[in-house]
């Protein structure tokens, strides 16, 4: 079990991070939106559908990725009470109960629109640019494609939790500014009161 986490968690974090770029693109795309309509009055008829092709794509393949680092949103107030093992049970069940039947719709409704999507060259309707979006319609398939793998890694978790007692650890490669900012506080505390510890002046023994 703990080598196909290991081995979802990768490929999770391969596709989170390659099309991360898409950020890049549409901060190019926009900034270059701004220059041309606001200096030279030329505004683009291409520059909204690349922003929105952008922003939907990192959204869709950043979801198992987030899910490997459980970045997800959870609603933790009873949930973080309970014992790992409870939360483990409780975990195991929504994913069949939820999770897996959802992406498996987004599979294969996703198949049905975006295989009708290739076969009339589907082009975007939001602008007279024409930009083609078929191609994008796919991401619908793959995206529910790496949210099954990492899906089936996160039930794999669930078991070794029921098991152990304890959750494995997630991959800790990105973290919230929060996160951090919090950490260094409480070591620049740490490393205070130990200061004050070995500087402060001792009584007399009598």
């Amino acid at each position: 079990m703990l080598r196909y986490i290991a081995f979802a968690d990768q490929v999770s974090a391969w596709f989170g991070k390659a099309f991360a770029w898409c950020v890049v693109l549409m901060t190019l795309a926009v900034s270059y939106e701004v220059v041309a309509r606001y200096a030279f009055n030329a505004p683009t008829v291409w520059a909204f559908d690349l922003t929105y092709i952008m922003y939907g794509t990192l959204f869709m393949m950043a979801g198992a990725y987030t899910l490997s680092r459980d970045g997800h949103v959870r609603g933790d107030f009873v949930y973080r009470l309970w014992r790992p093992a409870t939360q483990a049970k409780v975990e195991l069940a929504l994913y069949f109960i939820f999770f897996f039947p959802g992406v498996l719709a987004l599979v294969f409704s996703g198949w049905r629109y975006a295989s009708r999507s290739w076969r009339y060259l589907e082009v975007s309707t939001m602008s007279p640019a024409n930009v083609p979006i078929y191609q994008f319609k796919t991401i619908i398939i793959a995206a529910g494609v790496l949210l099954v793998i990492q899906g089936i890694a996160q039930v794999c978790r669930c078991i070794i939790t029921i098991r152990t007692g304890e959750w494995p650890r997630h991959a800790e490669d990105v973290e919230e500014l929060e996160t951090l900012l919090q950490r260094e506080g409480a070591e620049a505390l740490r490393h205070g009161s130990e200061a004050i510890d070995i500087t402060e002046p001792r009584e007399p023994r009598s």
